[in-house]
Formats: C-alpha cells, sequence, structure tokens
C-alpha cells in the first residue's frame, strides 16, 4: 500500500519552529517564531487553540498534562494542557533558552541556552535544578537518557557531551559537529535522541549521516546514511518501538532507517525543499509530523502496520519522484527479478528499487547472521526460497560511486554593505558616514526614513515605500534606492538628487525584463548598480547612462567614494567553507583605469564578507565574517594587510561588531556593538563605539613588538597621503609631518633598544628606514655608547642618503624646467612632442556648482579633500620664471651630462631631449657612490669660483684689499663644504672623548 502523505499547511510565521504530540496522540502541538504555541487536534484543523508564550518561542515540551516553552524573554515557562494555562517559570537564563526536553516519566525538564549552559529542574519544586557548566559556545539541543541517568547536550563550539546528572560531571565528550559562534549560523541544530527503553544507543546528526553511540562504553558502533541525503540532518526521532530512527533536515529530506539492518526504508522530499527543523513521532507509531522554517506543518503516514508489518514502509509508489537511476550502498541493490513475468507484486522489485516483500528476512534471524558474515547485509537482498535474485558479486546495475572529496560552499548572497537583513520588518538598509536610511514594512506603515547625521548636509526625509525598495545608498549628494522585479513591473532604480541646483530632483530608470538590481553604490557623481545579468551600469547622477560592462561573475557587494568604484563578485565556487570571491578596483576619473584587475579577495578561513567599503580618506577596506579587517595597501603592490580583528574585543562568543565607518586619520574603527546578534535593532537608537587598530604581528606583548607594529601601522595609515597627492588633492600638510615625526622617534627608540642588545646589524637594518637627521641622531647615539664600528657604518648611509636628496632635488628641477621649456621650444611647424596636459597642474575639482541660486553648500559632515589653489601654482609658476635669468649652479649630474652626451647620443641617435635627459639620469644612477659623489663635489668647486667671479664683476672701482678678503671667504667656503662632505671627518665631530 502507497505511504499516504498530506499536503503541508501553514502553521506560523516564518522562522524557525517545533512540534510535538501529545501522551495520546491526539492532538499536535506547535510553537514558532511569531511567539505563540498552536494545539491541533488534526492537521486539517482550523480552530487551533493559540497561546503567547512571548516574542519567539525557540523549542517546546510536552508531558503528563505539562507544556514547557524556550521563550524569547530568556525564561523556560511552564503551561497546564490542553487549557494553557500560564503554571509559572521553571527557570531563567542569562539570554534565550534554545530547547527543552522532558525525562522520561516527565519529572525533569532540561534546557540548553545561548549563554553555555545546561540546567536540569525539577518539575515539582523549580528550586531543586542542576547546572552544567563545560560548553564554550551556544547549546544546541538536550536530551535525557531514558534511565534518567545520563544527559546529552550538543554546542556550537562542535562537541556532543554526555553528563552524569547526578555527580554533575562530563562521562564522554566527542568533538565531532561543526564549530560556529551563534545558533541561527550553526548549519545544523543537531536534536539528538537517545533510543526509548533501554537507552543503548544515542543518535548524534552529524553533516549528513547519523552517528550511533553505544551506552556505557560511549563507542561509535554505526553510521547511518543514504546517498541521497547530502546536505545537513537537523532533527532525528525515535519510533516508540526504538526499531526506526527518522531524520531530517536542510533540503526539505525526510529519511527513515531500521536500526538493526541499516537500511533505508523511507525517503520524501518536501516539494518547495524547505528546512526540516521539528520532527516527532506519534505514540503509536504510525505517524510523523514534522515543521519547517517556514513555518509550516507536515504528517506523514507511512503505514498504520510500521511497528507489525515492515513490508508497506517499501510499498510507495510515489517514491518515482526520487532519482530512480540512483544505488546507495546503504539502502537495498537495485535489481531486476528474474524468473517472474505475470507483475505479482510480491515477487517484483519496483521502479524505485526496492524489494516489497522482506518479511521473511526481516524474520528469519539465521539468515540475516549468515549474511552479516558473508558481509553481504548491505545489499539487503534475501535469499529465502521464495524469491530469486541477483548474486551481489554481480549487480545488473553497478552502484554509484561515493564521491568523498571536498563539498562545494553555497556561494553567499548579495547584499549591501552596511545594511541589516531583508526580511526584518524595522531594519537599516544603509549606515554610513554620511547618514542613516531606514526601512519600515509593518501593518502601520511602509516607509524609508532617511536622516542626515549633519543636518547641513540636508533635512531629513520621510519616503513612502510604495515600490517596495530593499536597497539604498546614500551620499553628500544624493540618495539611491532599488527595488526587485515583480510578476508586473520591472526592476526599478530611483534617485533623489537633493544637491540638484533646478527644480527637479527625482530621475528613475527602469531595468530590462528579467534584469534586477542586486547592488548598488554612490559615488562623486555618479551612480552604480550591479544586476542579476552579471553587468554594472554606470549612471551620472543627473540620469545619463554612461558606462556598462560585463561582470566576470555574480556580484556579492559594491561600494564607492569620490572616484574609486569597487567591486566583489564570485570568480568560483568554493570548497570546504571558503568563498572564491574576485575584487576590481576602477578609478572613475577623466582617464579612466582600472588598479585592481579580478585579483582574488582574500577572506579568513570558512568566512564570508561581511562589509565593504572605504575609509574616509579614501582607502579600500573590508571586513570577514570572523572579524578580520583588512585595508588595501598601496604601497605593496594593491595588497591587502590585516590591521584589526573585532572578535578579540568581543565579551562573549555570541557578540559581534557591526562596522559603520572607518578612519585613517585618527585611526578609528567605528562599529556598534551587538550583544547575542551580529546587527544592532533600530530601536532603541544604538550607540556607536570606537575600536583601535592593531596590526597581527608577532610578540606584540615584547617592547620591540609594540613599537614594530606601531610604526609599520603608522606606515601604513600614511599611505592615502601619497594617493591624495597624486590624484591632485591638496593634503594635511601639518598632520603628514607630524605622523612622520612620530616614525622617526619609534625607529630611534627601536635603534636604542637595539644598542642596549648589542644587535648592531639590526641597528643597521633600522638606520635606512631612517632620514637623514634622524641618522645623524643614530650616529650621535653610536659615538657615545662607543660603538666606533656601528658609527663608521651609519655614517656611510648618511652619506648615501645625502647623495639620493641631491639626486631627488635635481630630478624635480629638471622635471620643472621640462615642463617650462616644452611649450615654448616647440615650433608651430613640428608635432608636439609632449601633451599639452603636461605644462598644466593637476588640480581636482571635488563638486560642481550645486544647490539653489544664491545658496552656497555648507560643510558635510566628513571634511571633504580641498583642492589645490590655483592661485598658488601660478604664484610659484610666476616666482620660478622670475629667477630664470640669474645663473644657476650645475649640479654633478649636469657635468656629467655635458661630458657624456655624446656617447649617449651617439648610442641612440633618435632619442629626443627629453629622452636624453631619462637616459642620462639612468645611467647616472647606476655609477658607485664614490663617483658621483666627486661628480658633486667638482659641481660645489664650480658653484664656488661663479659666485666668486660674480662678486667681483659687482665690486669692479672698489678696493683691492676688499676683492682679496673675498676671495679669501670664498676659499675658505670651499675649504668648509670640503670637510663636511669627508666621512672621517663628520665621524670625528661625533667621536667619544677619551678625556
Amino acid at each position: 500500500m502507497p505511504c499516504e502523505r498530506m499536503p503541508m499547511r501553514y502553521g506560523h510565521s516564518e522562522g524557525h519552529t517545533d512540534v510535538c504530540f501529545d501522551d495520546s496522540g491526539k492532538f499536535i502541538v506547535s510553537c514558532g517564531s511569531d511567539g505563540d504555541v498552536r494545539i491541533w487536534e488534526s492537521l486539517d484543523d482550523d480552530d487551533s487553540k493559540s497561546i503567547c508564550v512571548g516574542e519567539k518561542a525557540y523549542s517546546l515540551a510536552l508531558k503528563n498534562g505539562k507544556l514547557v516553552t524556550a521563550a524569547s524573554n530568556n525564561t523556560v515557562q511552564i503551561h497546564t494542557f490542553p487549557d494553557g494555562d500560564p503554571d509559572g517559570i521553571l527557570t531563567r537564563f542569562t539570554t534565550n533558552p534554545t530547547h527543552v526536553t522532558f525525562n522520561s516519566i516527565g519529572s525533569r525538564v532540561a534546557a540548553g541556552s545561548s549563554d553555555f549552559m545546561v540546567k536540569v529542574v525539577e518539575v515539582s519544586d523549580s528550586s531543586q535544578q542542576k547546572v552544567f557548566r563545560g560548553h564554550d559556545a551556544p547549546v544546541l539541543s538536550v536530551t535525557f537518557d531514558p534511565k534518567d541517568e545520563f544527559l546529552a547536550s550538543a554546542s556550537c563550539d562542535g562537541s556532543v557531551v554526555v553528563w552524569n546528572i547526578e555527580e554533575q560531571t562530563q562521562a564522554t565528550s566527542w568533538p565531532v559537529l561543526q564549530k560556529t559562534n551563534d545558533v541561527s549560523n550553526a548549519k545544523s541544530l543537531c536534536r539528538l535522541a537517545w533510543q526509548p527503553g533501554a537507552g543503548k544507543l544515542l543518535a548524534v546528526p552529524v553533516d549528513s549521516k547519523v552517528h550511533l553511540y553505544e551506552r556505557g562504553s560511549w563507542d561509535h558502533v554505526s553510521t547511518l546514511s543514504d546517498d541521497l541525503v547530502t546536505q545537513p540532518i537537523n532533527a532525528v526521532a525515535w519510533s516508540p518501538s526504538g526499531q526506526f530512527l527518522a531524520a531530517g533536515g536542510v533540503g526539505g529530506f525526510l529519511t527513515v532507517w531500521d536500526v538493526d539492518s541499516k537500511l533505508c526504508v523511507e525517503r520524501y522530499k518536501q516539494e518547495k525543499g524547505y528546512t526540516v527543523c521539528g520532527l516527532a513521532w506519534h505514540p503509536s507509531g504510525n505517524q510523523i509530523v514534522y515543521s519547517d522554517t517556514q513555518g509550516s506543518l507536515g504528517l506523514g503516514l507511512p503505514s498504520s502496520k510500521v511497528a507489525k508489518d515492515y513490508d508497506d514502509l517499501f510499498d510507495d509508489d510515489d517514491d518515482r519522484l526520487m532519482d530512480e537511476g540512483l544505488s546507495d550502498t546503504n539502502s537495498p541493490a537495485k535489481n531486476p527479478v528474474a524468473g517472474d513475468e505475470d507483475g505479482d507484486d510480491d515477487d517484483v522489485v519496483p521502479a524505485t528499487g526496492r524489494v516489497r516483500n522482506r518479511g521473511a528476512f526481516l524474520d528469519d534471524e539465521n539468515s540475516l547472521g549468515k549474511l552479516k558474515d558473508l558481509g553481504l547485509d548491505k545489499y539487503g537482498d534475501d535469499d529465502d526460497a521464495g524469491s530469486a535474485i541477483v548474486a551481489p558479486a554481480a549487480p545488473a546495475v553497478p552502484l554509484r560511486p561515493v564521491y568523498e572529496g571536498p563539498m562545494p560552499t553555497p556561494p553567499q548572497k548579495a547584499f549591501q554593505s552596511g545594511s541589516t537583513p531583508a526580511h526584518l520588518t524595522h531594519r537599516f538598509m544603509m549606515w554610513n558616514s554620511v547618514g542613516i536610511v531606514r526601512g519600515y514594512n509593518d501593518e502601520q506603515d511602509n516607509a524609508i526614513d532617511v536622516e542626515f547625521h549633519d543636518s547641513a548636509v540636508h533635512h531629513a526625509m520621510h519616503l513612502t515605500n510604495s515600490l517596495g525598495h530593499s536597497m539604498a545608498d546614500v551620499s553628500q549628494e544624493a540618495v539611491l534606492l532599488a527595488c526587485p522585479s515583480t510578476d508586473e513591473l520591472a526592476s526599478k532604480l530611483q534617485c533623489l538628487h537633493f544637491s540638484s541646483w533646478d527644480t527637479n530632483k527625482e530621475w528613475m530608470v527602469d531595468l530590462p525584463k528579467g534584469e534586477d538590481v542586486k547592488a548598488l553604490c554612490l559615488g562623486q557623481g555618479w551612480a552604480a548598480a550591479a544586476t542579476s545579468a552579471m553587468m554594472l551600469r554606470l549612471f551620472s547622477i543627473g540620469g545619463i547612462q554612461r558606462e556598462i560592462f560585463s561582470l566576470p561573475g555574480p556580484v556579492v557587494c559594491m561600494a564607492g567614494h569620490g572616484e574609486q568604484l569597487l567591486i566583489v563578485y564570485h570568480r568560483a565556487t568554493g570548497f570546504d567553507g571558503d568563498q572564491a570571491l574576485g575584487v576590481q578596483l576602477l578609478q572613475l576619473a577623466q582617464r579612466k583605469r582600472q588598479v585592481i584587475h579580478g585579483e582574488p579577495l582574500p577572506l579568513s578561513r570558512k568566512s564570508y564578507l561581511s562589509w565593504l567599503g572605504f575609509t574616509a580618506e579614501g582607502t579600500p577596506c573590508y571586513i570577514d565574517s570572523e572579524g578580520v579587517v583588512r585595508m588595501l595597501n598601496r604601497s605593496l603592490g594593491n595588497t591587502w594587510t590585516p590591521v584589526c580583528n573585532t572578535r578579540e574585543s568581543c565579551k562573549g562568543k555570541s557578540d559581534h561588531y557591526w562596522v559603520v565607518g572607518v578612519h585613517e586619520n585618527p585611526e578609528q574603527l567605528r562599529c556598534i556593538p551587538c550583544k547575542g546578534s551580529r546587527y544592532p535593532p533600530t530601536l532603541p537608537r544604538p550607540a556607536v563605539a570606537i575600536l583601535p587598530f592593531k596590526l597581527p604581528l608577532c610578540q606584540t606583548t615584547t617592547e620591540k613588538g609594540q613599537m614594530e607594529e606601531q610604526f609599520w601601522r603608522s606606515v601604513l595609515f600614511q599611505n592615502h597621503y601619497s594617493f591624495l597627492s597624486s590624484s591632485g588633492y591638496e593634503v594635511d600638510d601639518q598632520a603628514q609631518s607630524q605622523a612622520e615625526k612620530k616614525q622617526q622617534e619609534l625607529l630611534m627608540k627601536m635603534f636604542a633598544l637595539s644598542c642596549k642588545l648589542e644587535r648592531e646589524f639590526r641597528c643597521v637594518e633600522l638606520a635606512e628606514l631612517m632620514t637623514q637627521n634622524a641618522v645623524t641622531l643614530a650616529i650621535r647615539y653610536a659615538s657615545r655608547s662607543r660603538r666606533m664600528a656601528l658609527a663608521q657604518r651609519l655614517s656611510e648611509i648618511a652619506l648615501e642618503k645625502a647623495n639620493q636628496m641631491n639626486e631627488e632635488e635635481f630630478v624635480e628641477q629638471e622635471d620643472s624646467s621640462i615642463r617650462r621649456t616644452s611649450g615654448s621650444s616647440a615650433s608651430p611647424g613640428q608635432p608636439r612632442v609632449t601633451n599639452v596636459l603636461d605644462s598644466m597642474t593637476s588640480v581636482k575639482k571635488l563638486a560642481p556648482l550645486s544647490g539653489s541660486a544664491g545658496k552656497t553648500n555648507k560643510s558635510p559632515p566628513l571634511k571633504p579633500l580641498a583642492p589645490r589653489p590655483k592661485a598658488k601654482v601660478q604664484h610659484t609658476r610666476a616666482a620660478t620664471n622670475d629667477y630664470l635669468d640669474f645663473p644657476k649652479p650645475k649640479t654633478g649630474f649636469q657635468l656629467w651630462l655635458e661630458e657624456n652626451r655624446k656617447s649617449i647620443v651617439a648610442d641612440q641617435p633618435d632619442l629626443e631631449e627629453t629622452d636624453i635627459i631619462k637616459e642620462a639620469m639612468g645611467r647616472f644612477r647606476i655609477l658607485s657612490a664614490e663617483e658621483r659623489l666627486s661628480w658633486t663635489e667638482r659641481a660645489k668647486g664650480q658653484t664656488v669660483d661663479a659666485a666668486d667671479l660674480k662678486k667681483r664683476k659687482r665690486a669692479e672701482g672698489e678696493g683691492g684689499a676688499e676683492n682679496e678678503n673675498a676671495h679669501v671667504e670664498a676659499d675658505e667656503s670651499v675649504a668648509k663644504k670640503k670637510k663636511s662632505l669627508d666621512p672621517s671627518s663628520k665621524l670625528s665631530a661625533f667621536a667619544f672623548n677619551k678625556n
């Protein structure tokens, strides 16, 4: 007879549910995330009784007319059944309880909680409690031994522990589960179950299998599995006789095993594939009730003879829905039976591949024993006289090989950085450094509120969300919203351009049919939207469609800042819990370019991306689910450096920090602390905390490690100065010099520490990181410490740095002279060698003229970088031209170029003047330090002679004594300069005076 299954019915709102039968089997009792407990006389009952126990109900248990619930108000409550009258509170926890259960006689209740504790409470006297401590993470489930001697519990710390109830000690522990930090993030609820009766076996769902452990010895005796069940199992339940074990889990699979033969006797998959999270057997053993994460209830009726006749469990025509071509080593072999063509149901293997008449096989213990002895029991074919079988050695359908390699990781869905989950009725659609966008979707209102941190940017806005916008971003110029498509309407992108100076401050774009917005962001003068068609659409802030290009994979998140656009997408399939993400960084200036070309985005092991954005200064950074903050290191080839771990600042394992902003100067990570959750509630308004940055260097507890961490963190966080100056922005020179001063102080402290430890080689390494002035101080310190060999090496480094400074000054002079002469030297008939833009100074305009007429924009909350003023540049250029008539002193490089120009032109006659200078620079740098020093001394000598000649011309007609004095002074100055460049003379100035 086919297995009868009743259709699913609505029971509770979407979210976690739990279900059970009463002792008589007359009622079905369920609870859900709506906080209600409902009592159903049958699954068709349209007038169920409802009991409100709190905001959410996580678990329930029923015994002897007592109903116990685990509610979100951190209590375990008790009600009378079936009246539903409150009967007091059994116990309390510091956070929400996760699972409750009765012992076999209903005298005790065990409860596990997210505060890592397990309690056993006497129902008759709730003051009699036993507390079991030992888990390091929230408790997933608890179950009593039928003999009331032991209690088993599973936890997010990855362990299953068996406790001795009376002694309150651990009998054993198995680290078999995957670790996680919260019940909501656990891949399995791991609802344990102890075999009824003698309690010989404990069933533990481990991933897609069920492990059976033997009472007393606590050995792992067997594993129940099925090839068609590949996703984690949430809950297991024993039949009242203890012969069958039912399991339900992710993907909507329901499986029933015969424990003695380890055969899968029943399989069923929900039509919609929702995760099964509650499971219970009818006291008679002929029904299974289950609930899923969508709040629905279902009832399975395998057969009324399930405990008496094993045949009917296999008599199921509905199994045609399963994959008929599959076989598994844990199920009967799917072989046709020869010698019978009249279609007798008793002897035919059906299309599902399971033999129907197995009564003799199951009843004949000798036959079963012989098969086990031969090792053939896994095939499940009986060798009875009334059946004809194919030998296991040559099955008609070969067994499907089992894949045991790494399993693919489900790709994380696209999300909007700075937002909370979309299923919440009150949520943050965006929280960034500009403002907050809140979304409300409840019975009273469906609206969006926009609030700015600085009311000078714009006043707060209240928008009616008639289109059902689910994504948002906000900047100094606009608010960008997007909604998914429906059967009737296309996905829309709406922009409220409040900084526009005209009267039309809103525009909207409909995407093509079948294309939905998955991520969006705003930048300086542009808006971007990534779609489900793996395309990125770029718009101007006024609504002009600009560039459009395809993404290499499905988008995960996007962020914008100024002219920078950061995109993260799936570049491949991840394995073993890892996500395979790629990242692109685009510069959307006048000369558009791609800075990062789709390199892999590094994440922590088995984590996912949780926040993506820019610092207030424009450096890309992101955070993964493990709390590690990484920042782009532009000075090291656009690599990603971890700069903070928010988990180190969390007090509890289930606590998190929700990031809202990152600043480099001052070094601040702005976060919202979330206790027991990954994101904050909208009300009351959460407070923002500030976390410090810390590079994960080694031995940061030592003085040396602390100074090294401070120095390299300071270097990393000053990279934005060079980036901004190269992009044409003015930087805060005072802050930059202050940071450089701090770096040199740290280097001097590390130098002194290395001297004390007699690490002179390390001292030289530190000196190479110093400036010339700092090296001079280091020479003085080494001389006073009587380390003359070290001081000698440091003087060589100081000399080298002096030469480098001279070269850099010369390069700057040559570049400026090239820019000055390039425009005037080219004749009208000749083609220009250099671009006209080369003679222009790069000055960025941060924002076009905006706002209404007669009104100026007020300063935003985060002060933007000021553009470089043109007047200052023109003044500098004019001042330079004023001095062009005066003879300039020649450098060592210029002297070298005069003598070697002919050889360079002979080697490469096609070079232009600018190319000759560049080639000469390269050759001059290759020279040794002594050779470059000699050229520099020669140049300085000529400078003195030229100055002397100039003085004589100016002093014509004056007395000869004055000319002689001037000549003597010039000679003395030359001698002084030559003396200062002698390394031995420089070292003697810092020598230790023995007298």
